[in-house]
């Protein structure tokens, strides 16, 4: 059995219509002003990216819609009983934490483009987007997943390594601590003896 997903503007509906602190919001807006939910929207859309394009913040902005939901929704997804939205956040967050990785290094240059936080937003919005083609997922299977497979046993055998060497300093703190205790409380008892 093939899964279809619903049309895009169907699963917006679907979502701008269901229960959550921004929905009710849209839902008074919708009743005070008289404007369907959908159009609502549209323009939180529509003034949020010519914010990006010319407001003050642009970066924490980003920043915070690239987090903020999607730590939300993951933290629903732990706590229901279906696996596969845990699947889709776990893959947001690996395609997420190479992307902020990749971004560290070229934010720099990028950061000076007059649209770099519209396109960023829209990058991340895709990743997040609730359909199966989602960004993270096309990233993922198309080029993290190959590039772990591929490099699995040379990471393996680093962290391997990174442990036997954590542990083995772990060992020999834990033995100079006990030595330094040791002879504190050694020193203590020779000075009260002399006393």
């Amino acid at each position: 059995m093939v899964k279809t997903d619903k049309p895009i503007k169907e699963k917006l509906v679907e979502f701008l219509n269901s229960k959550n602190y921004f929905t009710d919001a849209l839902a008074f807006a919708e009743e005070k002003s008289g404007v369907n939910r959908l159009y609502l929207f549209g323009g939180c859309v529509a003034v949020l990216s010519l914010y990006l394009v010319v407001g003050y913040a642009s970066g924490f902005i980003v920043a915070l819609l690239g987090f903020l939901y999607p730590a939300y929704a993951s933290v629903k997804a732990i706590e229901s009983s279906d696996k596969e939205d845990d699947t889709q956040w776990l893959t947001y967050w690996v395609v997420y934490s190479a992307f902020s990785i990749a971004e560290f290094f070229s934010d720099i240059f990028l950061s000076w483009f007059p649209l770099y936080f519209l396109f960023k937003c829209m990058f991340l919005c895709w990743c997040m987007a609730p359909f199966s083609w989602n960004g993270s997922e096309f990233i993922y299977r198309r080029f993290i997943q190959p590039f772990v497979m591929k490099h699995e046993s040379e990471a393996e055998a680093l962290l391997s390594q990174a442990t036997k060497a954590a542990k083995d300093l772990y060992g020999k703190a834990e033995t100079e601590a006990k030595k330094v205790a040791m002879d504190h409380v050694m020193g203590e008892t020779e000075s009260k003896k002399e006393e």
